[in-house]
């Protein structure tokens, strides 16, 4: 029996595996941050893709070529099995079954030789929901193994309960078929994630679900970037079928008030941010800038760009547009400032390629945030308690923006055609709807009160913090 000191002795480790993505990292870096400050040994793991695109920044930052840790969370990474050259989006479906094939050899590899020392205890392994092949790596070498859920429980229930065919859902003979789950409001077509429609066209996301939920008992834990405030009735609903512990929002703790603790903000970013357009923000009137940003991914048609363009101008109110160059120019200039535009706004608004989206959204400057509805950005408003017009693309946003005017009151959906875009009419019609309109005071009053929410959720003792301390607990005993 080991002794007291040799228990003493034994570091509690625990290891994060994240899809190569930006949206996928940081919230596993942020939990990463809570998990050290309850003392444990925290080391993030990602494809070397991202060593080499995303944390460039932190390199350039610390004067080095690498870098092996972030905020006391130490990286790892392995191959995906392609070159760094190569286009990983070109054939995404080739890409995903090749990392799942070759993703789980390489991680084996990476933990025999991290973790061979007997004083190094992995306790834990935490995945995300785009890499559902680390639960078969846990499992194969006995140790226990978590997922964190990056998108709404509400979502998790969603998935759960069409992977595992519990409910009824949209088919190609009833498309238009409205689905009523526990926990949540009745869900027309357009309100359901664009993976469990019957018209859906992406082919490899859906087919990593497929092979997640139905077999979620891989995991010991569940884990969800969400808080019990927020969604307090869809997690209750899944408490007997495959419970989730929330344990949001994972967003920089100065969103949350927590700049006074030993807690550090940290962002991986894929873009460098243009910090001027805070000095911008500066010279204008409180809550009188409308903010707009569409997330790292999506770009919009050039009938949508026009239509945002118009109405912005139209509205004669300050705007801070994020407005990204397209990685693949397109000949109809999708994601592109139409024509003109700028020379006749200059006095008006500002475009910005990228910007600090946690502090942008925390200036007081900030009147409403007009968004895809992507759920990092959205657990980042509703922790600046700033009012949302939501205009979803694809993926979890169509939910996410039901939960903004449905559940969580704290804004409006844009209205589209029948092809799914939106006019310059419905745009304008929305920011006078949100500044100015009937429901205005009842956003912000709604928009505060889940602000203040998930700053007590996240506090010693809150609810979130609670689950946090008692899934490391559970890790520790395992």
């Amino acid at each position: 029996m080991a002794s007291k000191e040799e228990k003493e002795a034994v570091h509690h480790h625990v290891l994060m595996v994240s899809f190569s993505a930006q949206g996928h990292i940081n919230p596993l870096l942020k939990l990463g941050i809570r998990l050290v400050s309850k003392g444990l040994h925290v080391t993030l793991a990602t494809t070397e893709v991202a060593q080499d695109r995303m944390f460039k920044s932190f390199a350039a930052a610390a004067a080095t070529t690498t870098i092996s840790s972030v905020s006391d969370i130490q990286l790892a990474f392995f191959s995906d099995g392609f070159d760094m050259d190569y286009d990983r989006k070109a054939n995404l479906d080739h890409y995903m079954e090749t990392l799942g094939k070759v993703g789980p050899i390489n991680l084996s590899k990476l933990i025999q030789q991290h973790y061979h020392d007997k004083q190094k205890k992995l306790c834990c392994i935490i995945s995300n929901p785009f890499v559902p092949w680390v639960a078969d790596v846990a499992v194969e070498h006995g140790i226990p193994c978590a997922m964190l859920w990056i998108q709404p429980c509400s979502l998790f229930t969603i998935y759960y309960r069409f992977y595992n065919n519990l409910n009824q859902f949209p088919t190609l003979e009833k498309p238009d078929l409205t689905v009523e789950l526990p926990g949540l409001p009745i869900l027309n077509p357009q309100d359901l994630p664009s993976f469990v429609l019957p018209s859906n066209p992406f082919g490899s996301l859906p087919k990593l679900f497929i092979e997640l939920f139905p077999n979620m008992k891989k995991h010991n834990w569940v884990l969800a970037n969400s808080f019990l405030e927020l969604e307090k009735e869809a997690i209750d609903s899944m408490s007997e079928l495959c419970p989730i512990r929330p344990v949001g929002p994972l967003v920089p703790p100065s969103l949350l008030g927590q700049d006074h603790e030993n807690l550090f903000d940290v962002e991986i970013q894929l873009r460098k941010p243009e910090d001027s357009c805070l000095e911008w923000l500066s010279n204008q009137a409180d809550s009188s800038v409308i903010y707009v940003s569409f997330g790292s991914i999506i770009d919009l048609s050039a009938k949508e760009m026009e239509a945002i363009a118009t109405a912005l101008k139209n509205s004669k109110r300050p705007f801070l547009w994020v407005v990204k160059k397209p990685e693949f120019p397109t000949a109809d200039k999708s994601g592109e400032i139409p024509q003109g535009f700028f020379e006749e706004t200059k006095k008006q608004g500002l475009i910005v390629s990228w910007c600090p989206q946690t502090k942008v959204l925390a200036h007081p400057a900030i009147a409403c945030f007009i968004t895809h509805c992507g759920w990092n950005s959205m657990l980042e408003t509703i922790s600046a308690g700033v009012p949302v017009i939501a205009y979803p693309q694809w993926s979890d946003q169509p939910t996410n923006a039901m939960l903004v005017s449905d559940v969580f009151k704290i804004g409006s959906r844009l209205g589209t055609n029948e092809d799914g875009v939106v006019n310059s009419e419905e745009v304008e019609k929305c920011i006078e709807e949100i500044i100015h309109g009937v429901k205005s005071e009842e956003y912000k009053k709604n928009a505060m009160e889940l602000k203040l929410a998930a700053r007590e959720a996240v506090a010693c003792g809150g609810s979130s913090d609670r689950n946090i301390q008692l899934f490391v607990e559970e890790i520790i005993g395992s």
